[in-house]
């Protein structure tokens, strides 16, 4: 089966921890410190490879994550960058948050290479902390996490046209005879499981590459058949040749049957009935009587609404150089600028969440409680014990506005602030 849909968890790395040292030299009593910087976080990066076409690769791996920084080491040592991960995708593959399903990413057009998630910062070194009034900070800087994040990849083949039709109509033998596509063909429904696309190249002209759509029925746009799963492949294409069949080898009313898609476009999305449409009456060659034949009906239907009708036959070529050409030339009146989706959802916005703090007052305790991840790691590379540390992080709450927050909410000196296992009386 085609794979145009996956889910996977990705994830930029940590950044590493500052460290915490001392100079510790022959003749050098009480060096000043010496901790190094940890490491940045490796990105994780997607990239288009021309060479793949579907999402299989995915099935079979579920997570994907970048290396973590290496923490700071003594005598100033840096801690190693942790390395890019790079994830290969088709073109034509839209990145979205699982959750909400808003567009994190499109890798189409120009959009070849794209950091999705940063890797997280490393932590400073107690180098840094060095003050005249405190010249052995005991004390560093945790690495940035990195972010994880559950997304979905979607695939929308490029192609400035979409062939659709009710199945067994001959779409597949059309694109195989105008294209370099060789699509396996059968008298059966449903012989095409995956969007097949071709190149057709017309003489005098650029040519362009059209998409045969596996073939849709009644109720596709609501899940039924294999339809739902391939209506996103058309969202991309500039012109729409609706194919039918004239002579009705199975019974079928080609008016009807154009009608039926028609309503299964607008079902799953109203704006596609705006592209430019063209029908393509098959199967003329099988056409024995003219009075039988549909193609007076079909022009009388639809021309009268815009919609040209070109009799043809995909088995013995006739009046395709028509249909192709008229076709060509409605795709050079158009905007050729590809279709790309633009960004709704910025992965940094996670962090900004994970690093929000609560204040609350409980009656219960008579105490002020201030939880969030920002303020459990502050603490657990701060040390509270010593007064400098304890300096430190009152200015680290000021800072973050967290003293404002706990005046906000009523308290008053003398209070009791309890962040984890740690209590406190607040005084300005």
């Amino acid at each position: 089966m085609f794979a145009d849909s996956a889910k996977i968890i990705i994830k930029s790395g940590k950044g590493g921890d500052g460290h915490v040292s001392f100079r510790r030299e022959k003749y050098v009593p009480n060096g000043g410190p010496d901790g190094g910087d940890g490491g940045h976080g490796g990105n994780l990066i997607f990239q288009v490879d021309e060479g793949l076409n579907t999402l299989t690769d995915f099935r079979h791996r579920r997570k994907y994550a970048a290396e973590n920084g290496e923490d700071g080491k003594k005598r100033n040592c840096h801690g190693k960058n942790g390395e890019d991960l790079i994830v290969k995708v088709p073109a034509g593959t839209i990145i979205r948050d699982a959750e909400s399903d808003r567009v994190i990413a499109d890798m189409s057009g120009e959009n070849k290479h794209q950091i999705i998630l940063k890797g997280g910062r490393g932590g400073l070194g107690n180098q840094h902390f060095a003050t005249a009034t405190m010249q052995a900070p005991k004390y560093a800087q945790p690495g940035q996490p990195g972010i994880e994040l559950e997304v979905r990849l979607e695939l929308k083949v490029i192609a400035d046209v979409g062939l659709v039709g009710f199945p067994n109509v001959g779409k597949s033998t059309l694109l195989s005879r105008v294209t370099n596509a060789r699509p396996k063909i059968a008298n059966y429904h449903f012989t095409t499981l995956n969007p097949n696309l071709g190149v057709v190249d017309l003489e005098g002209t650029g040519g362009f590459v059209i998409a045969d759509i596996p073939g849709l029925i009644e109720g596709a746009s609501k899940g039924v058949g294999l339809g739902h799963a391939f209506l996103k492949h058309i969202e991309r294409t500039r012109v729409m040749i609706h194919m039918v069949d004239a002579a009705s080898v199975e019974g079928r009313d080609p008016v009807a049957d154009i009608y039926a898609i028609n309503q299964e476009l607008e079902n799953y999305n109203p704006e596609l009935l705006k592209k430019p449409q063209v029908i393509a009456a098959n199967k003329t060659d099988a056409i024995y009587d003219e009075s039988e034949s549909a193609i007076p009906i079909l022009k009388e239907e639809f021309e009268s609404q815009g919609i040209r009708v070109f009799p043809i036959s995909a088995v013995s070529g006739q009046g395709l150089k028509e249909l192709l050409y008229y076709v060509n030339e409605l795709l050079s009146g158009m905007d050729d600028t590809p279709i790309v989706y633009e960004q709704e959802f910025f992965p940094e916005t996670v962090m900004l969440q994970e690093e929000a703090y609560t204040v609350e007052y409980s009656e219960e305790d008579d105490v002020y409680v201030v939880e969030g991840p920002k303020i459990e790691k502050m603490l657990g590379y701060t040390n509270i014990d010593s007064e400098k540390g304890f300096l430190f992080f009152q200015k680290f709450l000021r800072e973050q506005g967290i003293l404002e927050d706990l005046e906000k909410a009523g308290i008053s000196e003398g209070d009791t602030v309890r962040m984890y296992g740690l209590e406190f009386d607040y005084y300005k």
